[in-house]
């Protein structure tokens, strides 16, 4: 039995989906409907946070932090924050001046739904309130905890992560991108949240610097994993299967994985990625057999 079998995918499922309702309930808690005269910027933040989405990131927040016996209502707050910085980035990742995307978890884009302007502020609107989230003590009584939650999350959402990492792919429409600058642009765009996701439960466990570095480098792989599945969805998928809009990198011209590499190297690169993302747990031991499914998970995903 390989490291990756030792949750079955029916007990995997039940965690993300038990994960998926609390976030659901958390969110909507958090962005409650209002009836001000700018109630359309909560409508439009609620209707980007709200119904639909794996969940995969505050999934890992949970599942990192019960590693380290963490309140499950502070690893909640966290895991809310991680999603609204997620699906800020997808609002605004979708407009007509990045990826002019009409679909989005199987229904219209938030743009579309209402439009541009309201789509940018609705973005802005669920970044800022992240950070808030963060900073409250609600989240956490040890405020050096919640500063370095804060630092974390800026640092993986901002120039030096995912936001350059939309700026590399916004550049590879354009630009010839090799094997590594392509990696690179990944590991900032998609890679740098997740590591956050998995690292939030070390941060608020205060785990020894050994086993920060195993979330980290867990993390790592991952990412790298999930985004080669992401082009071979795009390439391959379709929109019925996907819940959104697909081959829009062929369209653009980019540079992928899966155009350098080939649709079977491409997939072969990920289960490999995902192997070792789960060896890197062997510290946990049986601990993070949860965490170790997330990887197969990840990469037998079809939307």
């Amino acid at each position: 039995m390989t490291t990756l079998e030792l949750v079955s995918p029916p007990d995997l499922k039940k965690a993300m989906a038990k994960t998926a309702e609390e976030i659901e309930e958390i969110i909507g808690e958090l962005i409650p409907p209002s009836t001000l005269t700018e109630a359309v910027i909560f409508d439009s933040m609620r209707y980007g946070s709200l119904g639909g989405g794996k969940r995969l990131r505050p999934f890992l927040v949970i599942t990192s932090s019960d590693l380290f016996g963490v309140n499950h209502e502070c690893a909640l707050r966290v895991a809310a924050a991680i999603e609204l910085v997620h699906c800020y980035s997808l609002i605004h990742d979708d407009l007509p001046a990045m990826d002019n995307a009409d679909l989005r978890r199987g229904r219209l884009t938030v743009h579309k739904k209402y439009d541009d302007a309201v789509a940018v502020l609705a973005g802005d609107g669920l970044l800022t309130y992240a950070f808030e989230i963060l900073a409250d003590p609600a989240t956490h009584e040890d405020p050096h905890v919640r500063c370095k939650l804060v630092t974390a999350l800026a640092k993986g959402a901002g120039a030096h992560g995912m936001v350059g990492g939309q700026m590399l792919d916004l550049i590879a429409e354009h630009q010839p991108f090799d094997i590594g600058a392509i990696t690179r642009l990944q590991r900032l765009k998609t890679g740098e949240l997740i590591a956050f996701s998995c690292e939030a439960g070390a941060i608020l466990g205060r785990a020894s610097p050994q086993q920060h570095h195993a979330l980290h480098a867990y993390a790592h792989d991952l990412g790298l994993a999930f985004q080669i599945v992401d082009d071979l969805l795009d390439h391959e998928g379709s929109e019925a299967q996907t819940g959104k809009s697909v081959g829009r990198d062929a369209a653009a011209g980019k540079a992928t994985f899966v155009s350098i590499l080939g649709a079977e190297r491409a997939r072969a690169q990920a289960a490999l990625l995902v192997e070792q993302a789960a060896r890197h747990l062997d510290i946990f031991e049986d601990r993070a057999e949860l965490l170790k499914a997330v990887a197969r998970f990840v990469l037998e995903r079809r939307t």
